[in-house]
């Protein structure tokens, strides 16, 4: 909100054009960081970030083929294939990251969709969870429409399931499965009335015209995401991607900051990647826009900032975790009012 208690109107499009997008990202930089803080500052407190912790409850031995994911059963790895855990298991860990400050709890598993005897034990896990007044989130993979009923009967809130990259490059990096299957789980889920949780990677390979498809991607949805994830590639040795060229930092932020202007209601998460960052960087990802994380010490099976340097970033930057209140992204225009990842991968 506004610091001087007004309430502003920031128009939410879905018609924004690929020409326009890639001219938000040729702006100098300190141009395109002033617009995509004013409108943060018109939508959100900016001196609060949502503050997520991600789980993962069935790691390995995914039949997918995507190019980054360390999970992938025909890439060798070290990460080796576990089985469902137990609802307790879960229970204490996500006891452990509300103590640690954290209001909502994703449970990963990595499948490429979750078969229907799955569904009762993650449905248990939700409504436990939940129980301990967290939001839930989860993200198995594509799934059918008696399935997200299903989840969202259990109180699942958000769901995850990322684009990955823009349409036109995505066949460089995942052959199992196509785009449209990835937009058809988001609708079940639209549907079943979850909240959606949907971003993508940089740093692939991609060019910056492509980067800016994938935001046309997610700002052309039906309904913005509650949630657009924005992952830096973590390299992982026997991966496809091992040895691609990093992304430019500044690359990043201007990839959050055109997130931010594209999908103004939306919370913009810093994901994968962040390990690597410096707290400069990700200074500047909060001054561009970005208003969530996850932390802990793992993001599935990679790296990930501990609780305490994010706590301490925290302090050095004026900065507070957020209250579980969002604003509803899926009006035409939204009044700012609040006081307040395929991430079954290596990204979230």
């Amino acid at each position: 909100m506004s610091q001087l208690g007004q309430v502003p109107v920031v128009p939410v499009r879905h018609d924004w054009r690929r020409e326009e997008i890639e001219a938000l990202f040729a702006l100098p930089f300190p141009e395109l960081l002033h617009r995509a803080a004013s409108v943060h500052r018109a939508m959100f407190d900016p001196t609060e970030v949502q503050v997520s912790t991600l789980l993962s409850v069935k790691t390995g031995g995914c039949p997918e083929d995507c190019g980054y994911c360390p999970q992938a059963a025909r890439y060798h790895t070290g990460v080796a294939a576990t089985k469902l855990m137990a609802t307790d298991e879960v229970l204490e860990k996500a006891r452990q990251a509300k103590a640690a400050g954290a209001s909502r709890f994703c449970m990963g598993a990595a499948w490429r969709s979750p078969k229907d005897r799955d569904i009762p034990k993650v449905a248990e896990m939700i409504r436990e969870v939940k129980a301990l007044g967290l939001e839930t989130c989860a993200t198995l993979g594509m799934l059918s429409g008696e399935q997200a009923r299903a989840l969202r009967a259990a109180g699942l809130d958000y769901y995850n399931h990322n684009l990955d990259t823009a349409p036109e490059f995505y066949g460089e990096i995942i052959h199992t499965r196509e785009y449209q299957d990835r937009l058809d789980t988001l609708a079940e889920v639209r549907d079943a009335g979850m909240k959606t949780c949907c971003g993508g990677i940089v740093g692939m390979g991609e060019s910056r015209a492509q980067r800016a498809g994938l935001l046309h991607a997610l700002a052309s949805l039906p309904a913005h995401p509650d949630s657009v994830p924005i992952n830096r590639l973590v390299q992982v040795a026997g991966t496809p991607l091992q040895g691609t060229v990093e992304l430019d930092p500044f690359e990043f932020v201007r990839t959050i900051a055109v997130a931010r202007i594209l999908m103004p209601a939306s919370m913009v998460r810093l994901s994968a990647g962040r390990e690597a960052m410096s707290d400069e960087l990700q200074a500047l990802c909060f001054i561009a826009g970005a208003n969530s994380i996850f932390h802990g010490e793992k993001l599935l099976t990679t790296g990930n900032p501990d609780t305490e340097r994010d706590l301490a970033l925290f302090d050095r930057l004026g900065l507070r975790p957020m209250a579980v209140t969002e604003a509803d992204p899926c009006a035409d225009t939204v009044h700012a009012s609040i006081d307040a990842t395929e991430p079954a991968h290596a990204h979230a």
